[in-house]
């Protein structure tokens, strides 16, 4: 006991184990507390993102007027809201008649206002003369409507030329994507019709975000119904003999197509139009006479997007550098309609397994392919300059005489067979011109009038807007894979009558 009382204790000295582990404890619990934290945010977002595209997919399906309008700005809807002229009817005194027009009243001797029926004049379409007479007349005119407010037309601005027939639907459509461009006041935009209606002119005239000029086909089956270029009553039957043919003696006997058919009117006047408009603009037109820039071909079932224009400059500049030996320029691909929306799901997928940066798939929208113009993919929404259509024209034998109906593979033939200097085209891979039509020449669906591709192009827009995928800053140049040469092809006939030949033929004379 003695040694334990003389025992003196001494403190160790402190190691800080205790610190260390409580320390250790503290940042072990911090750290997951974070982790939690950061899963269920990311968790929250992912959530966020899949239903935000499920509601992106579920707009897709709503094809209705009033979705489709909804997706339109106010003052765009001007365009879209049809105003019929086939009103008659009756109405009593003291209301308004169709289209606001006010009634008169029939009054009694006292001059109380009696209850009176009165009828209204039912609009009645003009006739083939008048509707000659008014063609001529628009063709002579050449009024540049718009110019005294967007001043007259830069020998380097972009001319839009767009070839109407009836659908009037899509067009309107066509007019609300061109409304909402960047820089669509420096345009001229040519509505080149083969059919003369009063619906469709009121349209196109009352555009006002630009210039704007009418032209008319003057050699349509409308003003031609009965005699060529129309259908001639002594035309050859399309499926008879070349034997019975000359037996009966009907208009070109002698020379069915390569299949052994004859001429059908209704799918010769695309062909004609189309070369028909191309030399009006270039060869005719005074406002064009001294015209340099891009010439802009569209039809009116497409649909555009807002930066259109934008892309087609920056393109216009980098073929210096990119593709000196290009001479058209292609906006328009003949692709999935949801390229866009791919693209843009496939972003939202990839994050979850690992961090990317999302400009790598915009890139997407910044490449451009340069290869030999191909009528079957590079046919809409492409653009070239007088030098090309002055190289085209003087091969306008080519084109006039090749056994096929359709433009575009004419105009294949010419650059295969006929062009020192071939077609070459520079193509956007993400296409700002889109086709809508449902139905034409050689498509009739149950519903010409779907709003359903409407729909979804509207909403593939709505994200490539949101996803920054439009106005890119620079161009990248892709090489597309290597695929086979372009074999000549045979034609598609519908294109043996030697008068559309001839016909064909004097469009392409230059009248300045």
């Amino acid at each position: 006991m003695s040694k334990m009382r003389g025992r003196i204790l001494i403190p160790l000295p402190n190691t800080g184990s205790m610190g260390r582990k409580r320390n250790n404890f503290y940042m072990r619990s911090i750290f997951l507390l974070a982790l939690c934290i950061f899963g269920l945010l990311q968790y929250h977002n992912f959530n966020y993102l899949d239903s935000r595209d499920n509601v992106l997919g579920d707009a897709v399906t709503n094809d209705s007027d009033d979705a489709i309008l909804a997706m339109v700005p106010a003052p765009l809807h001007k365009y879209l809201t049809p105003h019929s002229r086939n009103h008659s009817g009756a109405a009593t005194t003291g209301t308004m008649g169709v289209l606001g027009a006010p009634l008169l009243l029939n009054s009694s001797s006292s001059g109380a206002a009696t209850a009176t029926t009165i009828s209204f004049d039912v609009y009645h379409p003009p006739n083939i003369s008048e509707i000659k007479r008014q063609i001529v007349r628009y063709n002579d005119m050449q009024l540049v409507l718009n110019e005294d407010t967007f001043g007259p037309l830069q020998n380097d601005s972009v001319i839009i030329v767009v070839q109407v027939h009836t659908r009037i639907t899509y067009l309107r459509h066509l007019i609300v994507s061109l409304a909402q461009a960047q820089d669509i006041t420096k345009v001229l935009l040519v509505f080149s019709h083969d059919y003369y209606d009063e619906d469709i002119n009121d349209l196109v005239q009352q555009i006002d975000f630009c210039k704007v000029l009418q032209i008319f086909y003057p050699y349509s089956i409308q003003t031609h119904p009965h005699e060529y270029p129309g259908v001639d009553p002594n035309d050859c039957q399309r499926n008879i003999k070349k034997d019975q043919a000359m037996i009966s003696n009907c208009n070109n006997a002698l020379y069915p197509d390569l299949y052994g058919h004859y001429r059908e009117a209704k799918f010769t006047q695309t062909k004609h139009h189309w070369i028909w408009k191309a030399n009006r603009v270039f060869n005719e037109l005074e406002v064009t006479r001294y015209h340099t820039g891009l010439v802009l071909f569209l039809e009116e079932d497409h649909y555009v997007a807002e930066d259109f224009l934008y892309l087609l400059a920056m393109m216009q500049k980098r073929t210096k550098d990119l593709c000196p030996q290009c001479n058209v320029l292609s906006l328009g691909t003949y692709l999935k309609t949801f390229n866009y929306y791919t693209y843009h799901s496939k972003l939202h997928a990839r994050v979850r397994l690992v961090k990317i940066d999302s400009q790598s798939i915009i890139n997407d929208y910044r490449k451009v392919e340069v290869m030999p113009w191909v009528s079957s993919k590079h046919n809409m929404g492409f653009a070239f300059n007088r030098t090309t259509w002055t190289n085209i024209r003087k091969c306008a034998r080519h084109f006039c005489t090749y056994d096929d109906y359709n433009w575009d593979w004419s105009l294949q033939h010419v650059s295969q067979q006929c062009l020192q200097r071939k077609l070459h085209a520079m193509i956007v891979k993400g296409p700002r011109v889109f086709h809508i039509g449902e139905c034409g020449v050689h498509h009739k669906n149950k519903n010409c009038e779907s709003n359903q591709v409407i729909s979804k192009v509207q909403h593939v827009l709505r994200i490539a807007r949101t996803s920054h995928q439009l106005f890119p800053r620079s161009l990248t140049l892709t090489v597309p894979s290597l695929s086979k040469k372009t074999k000549l092809r045979k034609g598609n006939g519908g294109w043996g009558d030697l008068r559309d030949h001839e016909l064909c033929l004097n469009m392409t004379l230059a009248t300045r």
